[in-house]
């Protein structure tokens, strides 16, 4: 067995794959480089996760995504990148000037009009769109604020149907769900999430551990029955 190695070298691998095989264009490099520019943490997808959101979106023949929590719109453009023709994306943002950043970087990218930014609690956004009829969901993305997780999730199930794809990142959290205690702001909600993975016959779900520049994380990939 290989010895456990450094953070460095975590992000070191996670760079030398992002440069040789994900290939991220010059749009996602804007995004990045505009959200630091706009004073908004380094929070976005690492671009090999992003790569593999592009990929769920096609290869589950998507073509109606659901994300919440857009901030400046590199996984937004990651999985607009992976629609159809016909294709479309709602995306939920909280913060009013995330969002004018994330259209911006939309529009450069030449994937604006693939996507439409709703501004405002993203709980009252997934009731409206309930309200409205809204056709389902073929997929969708939850990385937002993580103590409403089991609730975002409970409407991903709602506004989907039976075989929509479902992604929720940042479940593992340093670690944190096994002591709820280490951070208890967000915590709670992650772990209540995966429980209800766990307990809802509505879903078939797993977890993968992650380490790299976003340290040691991961994400939920499930299924709606």
């Amino acid at each position: 067995m290989f010895e456990h190695q450094p953070t460095s070298r975590w992000i070191a691998v996670e760079e030398y794959l992002t440069a040789v095989v994900v290939q991220p264009d010059d749009s996602l490099r804007h995004a990045a480089a505009a959200a630091l520019d706009a004073g908004m943490p380094p929070i976005e997808v690492a671009p090999n996760a992003g790569k593999l959101l592009k990929l769920l979106v096609q290869l589950s023949g998507a073509r109606r995504v659901l994300e919440i929590g857009t901030l400046a719109g590199f996984s937004t453009i990651w999985m607009a990148q992976g629609l159809p023709d016909g294709g479309r994306l709602i995306t939920c943002e909280y913060v009013p000037r995330h969002a004018k950043v994330a259209r911006s970087n939309l529009d450069l990218a030449g994937l604006g009009h693939l996507v439409e930014i709703r501004v405002g609690a993203a709980l009252d956004t997934l009731s409206e769109l309930e309200s409205e009829g809204a056709e389902p969901f073929d997929f969708v993305f939850i990385d937002a604020d993580k103590e409403n997780n089991p609730r975002y999730l409970d409407w991903a199930i709602r506004l989907g149907r039976p075989g929509t794809t479902v992604v929720m990142d940042n479940v593992v959290w340093e670690g944190a769900v096994l002591e709820p205690a280490l951070d208890p702001v967000n915590a709670p909600g992650i772990v209540a999430a995966l429980q209800l993975m766990r307990e809802d016959p509505r879903l078939d779900a797993t977890v993968i551990q992650t380490v790299g520049s976003k340290g040691w994380d991961g994400f939920a990939l499930a299924r709606v029955r």
